[in-house]
C-alpha cells in the first residue's frame, strides 16, 4: 500500500481515530496536574477536541459530563444534571417558542417585505435593508432561520435587476472582441422562483439595448459582484443581530448562566441591561460592515445610478414591482398576525423593563429575586398556546346556524415541539456542567495562577485580544463550544488582574458571535455558501475584514457605555473575597496603565 492510499484510509477514519486516541494522548494530565484539577481539565480538553472536530455530534459530547464528572470524583450526579435545564434554558425556549409562532402565521415575512419596500430597490440600499431585516429577525429568531427565509427573497429580487445567475455568469466569461463589432443583448428575463414567484406579473421592462461584448462582460462581472455582495450580507448580518438579545444566541445565555455560577451575586446583566449595551453595538457594527460590503461588492458604485440610466430605472421598476406585488398577496393583517405582533411586541417590553437598571422595573412589584427573565418569558408563550387564532365572536353562541369550527390556538405544542432545538439546550447545559465543575475543582483558579504573567498587559489591551482571540477560534469551532471553553477562564483571569470580570467576559461573548470567515464557521455561512454562487476566497476576504471591524466596535462599546453602565471600573463586591474591601480605578488608569494584581492588592488592604 502506498503513502497517498494510507493517508487517503487515514482521512476515511479520521473520527473513530480521534474517538480512540483522544482520551489516551490526554491521560498523563492526570498524573502531571493535581489531582482533581488534573481530572477536570482532562474531561475539559477531551471535550474540546471533540467539539472542534466533532467527532462526536455536539449534543453528544455536551452529554459526557453525565457520564464522566461522577466516575472520576469531580462533581455528583445530582449537581450536574439540574445544570442541563436552569432557568436560562427555559428563557432560550421561551424566545423559540414565541419564534415559531412568528414563522407559524408569517409576521416574519410581512416584516422582511415591510422593509424593502421602505429602503427602495438601488443595490447599496437593497443590501442595507437585507441587512437591516436579517438583523432584526435574527434578534429573536434563530440566525438559521432567518438565513434560510431571506436567501429566496434576496435571490428573486437580484434575478428582477440583473436576469437569470447561470446567464451572467456565461456572460462573465464572454471575451473581448477588439473591434466591438460583435453585440450581445444584455438583459434577461428573470426565471420563476418558488419563494418570490415572478410569473404572470406585467413585464415593466423591455430591454434590447445592444452592446459590444467587453462592455457586456465588464457589466456583467459588476453584476455578478453585487450578487455576491447581497448573498453574502445576510448571515453576516443575521450573526451580527443575535448579539443585541439575550435570546438571539446561545453565547449570550452562557454568558447569564457563568455569572450564575461563579458570581451569585452578578444581577447586572439581564434581558434589559444587555439590550441597552448591546443593541447600540449591533448598530454600529451593522453600519460599518454595510459600508464596507457594499463598498467591496459595488453596491455604493455611482455607475449602478449614472450609467445606462434608463435600462437601471426599468430594472429597478420591475424589482420594486415585485417587492410590491408578493407584499400585496399576503393581504391584509389577520387577526392571528396581529395578535402575534401584539404578544411579541409585550414579550420584549416585559424583558426589557423587568429590571433594566437604569430605572426601576416592574420586579420591585414582587419578591426581590423571586421573578426572573424566564418567568417572563414562560408566561407570555404560555398564552399563545390557548389564545384564539380566529377572532372569537357572541354571535356564534346565539347563531344555531353557525359553522362549528375547530378551535385552534396560536401556537400547537406539536409545532412548538418540532421548533424546539434540543441539540442547542443540550450544548448549553454541557456548558453549565463544565463551568460548574472548574469552580468546584478549583481548576479555573490553578489555571487563572498560570495566567499572572498576562498582568503585565493593560486591560483595554487585553479585550482586544481576547475578542480576536475568541473570535479567530470560532472560526473553526462552534460558538457555543467556545465560550463554553473559555469562558471561566476568562473570568478567572480577570480576578487574577483585579479587572472587573465584566470588562472582559462581554467582549468574549459578543466576539464568539463574529465567526465570518469560513463557510463552516456558522450554519448561516453554511447555507450562503451552499447556493454555489459564494468562493471561500469571497468569505475570507470580507470576513477578515469584517472580524476586525467588529473587534474595534467591541473595543469601543466596552470603554464608552458599557463603561458605565456596568462600573467597569470599579472591581465590584461580588468578585472579590469577603475580607477585602472595595476598590475603584479611575476610568483614565483602567485604560491607560498597567494594573498589577500587586498594586491593586496594596490598594485594597491600605
Amino acid at each position: 500500500m502506498d503513502l497517498k492510499t494510507f493517508c487517503r484510509k487515514l482521512w476515511c477514519a479520521r473520527q473513530q481515530l480521534i474517538l480512540i486516541l483522544a482520551p489516551l494522548l490526554l491521560l498523563p494530565l492526570i498524573y502531571f496536574v493535581p489531582p482533581k484539577e488534573g481530572k477536570c481539565l482532562y474531561v475539559v480538553l477531551l471535550m474540546a477536541v471533540y467539539w472542534c472536530t466533532e467527532a462526536l455530534p455536539l449534543a453528544v459530547t455536551a452529554m459526557l459530563p453525565v457520564c464522566l464528572f461522577p466516575t472520576m470524583g469531580i462533581l455528583p450526579s445530582k449537581m450536574v444534571c439540574q445544570q442541563y435545564f436552569i432557568e436560562t434554558n427555559f428563557l432560550f425556549l421561551s424566545g423559540i417558542v414565541m419564534a415559531s409562532a412568528i414563522e407559524e402565521w408569517g409576521l416574519h415575512r410581512r416584516i422582511a417585505l415591510r422593509v424593502l419596500k421602505i429602503v427602495g430597490v438601488k443595490p447599496a440600499l437593497l443590501i442595507l435593508g437585507m441587512m437591516i431585516t436579517s438583523s432584526f429577525l435574527s434578534m429573536w429568531l434563530s440566525n438559521t432561520a432567518t438565513t434560510a427565509m431571506m436567501l429566496p427573497i434576496a435571490n428573486a429580487i437580484l434575478e428582477s435587476l440583473f436576469g437569470n445567475l447561470e446567464i451572467l455568469k456565461e456572460k462573465c466569461k464572454v471575451k473581448s472582441d477588439p473591434e466591438g463589432e460583435a453585440q450581445v443583448k444584455m438583459h434577461e428575463l428573470p426565471s420563476e422562483k418558488q419563494t418570490l414567484t415572478t410569473g404572470d406579473r406585467p413585464d415593466v421592462t423591455d430591454i434590447s439595448d445592444q452592446k459590444t461584448q467587453e462592455e457586456v462582460r465588464r457589466e456583467a462581472e459588476y453584476q455578478m459582484k453585487v450578487w455576491k455582495g447581497f448573498l453574502i450580507c445576510i448571515p453576516y448580518a443575521a450573526s451580527i443581530g443575535g448579539t443585541a438579545t439575550l435570546t438571539g444566541t446561545a453565547p449570550n445565555l452562557i454568558l447569564v448562566g457563568q455569572l450564575k455560577s461563579s458570581f451569585p451575586e452578578c444581577d447586572l446583566i439581564n434581558f434589559g441591561s444587555w439590550f441597552i449595551f448591546a443593541f447600540p453595538l449591533m448598530l454600529i457594527f451593522l453600519f460599518v460592515g454595510w459600508v464596507w460590503i457594499a463598498f467591496l461588492y459595488g453596491g455604493l458604485n455611482t455607475r449602478l445610478c449614472i450609467n445606462k440610466h434608463d435600462e437601471r430605472a426599468a430594472a429597478e421598476e420591475k424589482a420594486r414591482a415585485i417587492i410590491d406585488e408578493d407584499y400585496k398577496k399576503l393581504g391584509p393583517i389577520r387577526f392571528a398576525e396581529g395578535s402575534i405582533a401584539f404578544f411579541f411586541v409585550l414579550f420584549a417590553i416585559l424583558l426589557f423593563s423587568r429590571d433594566p437598571k437604569f430605572v426601576t422595573g416592574w420586579s420591585v412589584f414582587f419578591k426581590k429575586g423571586y421573578v426572573s427573565d424566564a418567568v417572563t418569558g414562560v408566561i407570555i408563550v404560555s398564552i399563545l398556546f390557548f389564545f384564539p387564532s380566529q377572532c372569537p365572536s357572541l354571535r356564534w353562541w346565539f347563531d344555531a346556524r353557525a359553522a362549528n369550527t375547530p378551535y385552534v390556538p396560536l401556537l400547537s405544542w406539536r409545532k412548538a415541539q418540532e421548533c424546539v432545538p434540543w441539540n442547542i439546550i443540550l450544548l448549553l447545559g454541557g456548558g453549565f456542567a463544565m463551568a460548574k465543575a472548574c469552580e468546584e475543582s478549583g481548576l479555573a483558579v490553578w489555571i487563572g495562577s498560570h495566567l499572572e504573567p498576562l498582568a503585565q498587559v493593560p486591560p483595554s489591551v487585553a479585550v482586544i485580544l481576547i475578542t480576536a482571540f475568541i473570535a479567530c477560534f470560532t472560526e473553526f469551532a462552534s460558538n457555543t463550544a467556545t465560550i463554553i471553553i473559555f469562558l471561566p477562564v476568562i473570568a478567572e483571569l480577570a480576578i487574577r488582574l483585579k479587572v472587573n470580570p465584566l470588562y472582559f467576559m462581554v467582549p468574549a461573548t459578543a466576539g464568539c458571535s463574529y465567526a465570518f470567515m469560513l463557510p463552516v464557521s456558522t450554519p448561516p455561512n453554511s447555507i450562503a455558501f451552499a447556493s454555489g454562487h459564494l468562493l471561500v476566497k469571497d468569505m475570507v476576504k470580507t470576513g477578515f475584514v469584517m472580524n476586525i471591524l467588529g473587534i474595534m466596535c467591541v473595543a469601543l462599546a466596552m470603554n464608552t457605555w458599557g463603561l458605565y453602565m456596568f462600573s467597569l471600573d470599579t472591581y465590584p463586591d461580588w468578585a472579590r473575597p469577603l475580607n477585602t474591601t472595595s476598590v475603584t480605578v479611575l476610568p483614565h488608569t483602567l485604560l491607560t496603565t498597567n494594573l498589577t494584581p500587586t498594586v491593586l492588592t496594596t490598594n485594597m488592604t491600605g
